[in-house]
C-alpha cells in the first residue's frame, strides 16, 4: 500500500479487514469513538505515535500507510504478538493478538532471508531450550518457513494445543521434537506426529541481567 492520506488508508485497512473503528479503538485503550472521529471528523489531526505503531503492526503494514514520517518508515516494523512459546510445560494459546512490534534494520531482514511481511515476535518462556534460548527471551518467527528437514532447526510448534518452541528434525515420517537442556525431556509418539509447525526461529533477542 502506498503512502498517501493516513485516513483514507486506514478507512481502507478496516474495510478490507472486516475490523470495527470501535474494537480497534479499545484495542489501542481509547474510547470506542477515538478511530471514527479521526477517520470521519479529523480529530485528533494525527495519530498518536504508540496507536500508530499498533495498529500498523496488527495489520502488518509499515508505519508509514498510517502517517510515519519518513525517518521511521525507513526501517521495517515487525508485530509482536501477545502469546508466548513455551520452552518448558508448555502454553495453551487462545488468542494471538498484535501489540505494538519492534522497528529493524532492513539490512538485518535481508541478511536473514526472509520475508517480513511473515515474520512476528513472540516471548520464550521456561528453561527446556537452555542454553540456546532463555526464559525471557524474544524470539523472530518466520512463519513462512515451515519446511523441516533431517537437518533439523529450532521451530515454533503447537502440540494439543500448547504452543512450544523446540529443536526439531525430520525423523523418517514423522518427527523428533527435543529440548536443549538434557533435563527436559522430547516430544514422542502421538504428540509428536499431530504437532503443527508454527514457523522457524530466525532471530533472539536478549536483555542482559
Amino acid at each position: 500500500m502506498e503512502r498517501g492520506d493516513p485516513r483514507a488508508a486506514l478507512a481502507r485497512l478496516v474495510a478490507l479487514h472486516g475490523e470495527s473503528y470501535a474494537a480497534l479503538s479499545q484495542r489501542l485503550g481509547r474510547n470506542p469513538a477515538y478511530l471514527q472521529q479521526y477517520v470521519t471528523r479529523g480529530s485528533p489531526r494525527a495519530l498518536a505515535e504508540r496507536d500508530r505503531a499498533t495498529l500498523a503492526a496488527w495489520f502488518r503494514v509499515d508505519e508509514a500507510v498510517l502517517g510515519a514520517p519518513e525517518r521511521a518508515a525507513a526501517t521495517v516494523m515487525v508485530p509482536r504478538l501477545d502469546v508466548a512459546a513455551s520452552a518448558g510445560p508448555g502454553g495453551i494459546v487462545d488468542d494471538e493478538r498484535a501489540l505494538a512490534g519492534t522497528r529493524f534494520d532492513p539490512a538485518l531482514i535481508r541478511a536473514l532471508g526472509v520475508d517480513a511481511a511473515r515474520l512476528s515476535l513472540i516471548r520464550a518462556q521456561g528453561e527446556s531450550m537452555l542454553p540456546t534460548i532463555a526464559d525471557g527471551d524474544e524470539i523472530m518467527v518466520d512463519t513462512g518457513d515451515r519446511r523441516v528437514t533431517s537437518r533439523g532447526g529450532i521451530f515454533v510448534v503447537r502440540v494439543d494445543g500448547a504452543l512450544m518452541v523446540k529443536r526439531v528434525a525430520r525423523a523418517g515420517l514423522g518427527l523428533s521434537i527435543r529440548s536443549d537442556n538434557p533435563a527436559w525431556p522430547g516430544i514422542e509418539g502421538e504428540a509428536a506426529r499431530g504437532a503443527e509447525v508454527i514457523g522457524r526461529v530466525v532471530w533472539l533477542g536478549r536483555a542482559l541481567r
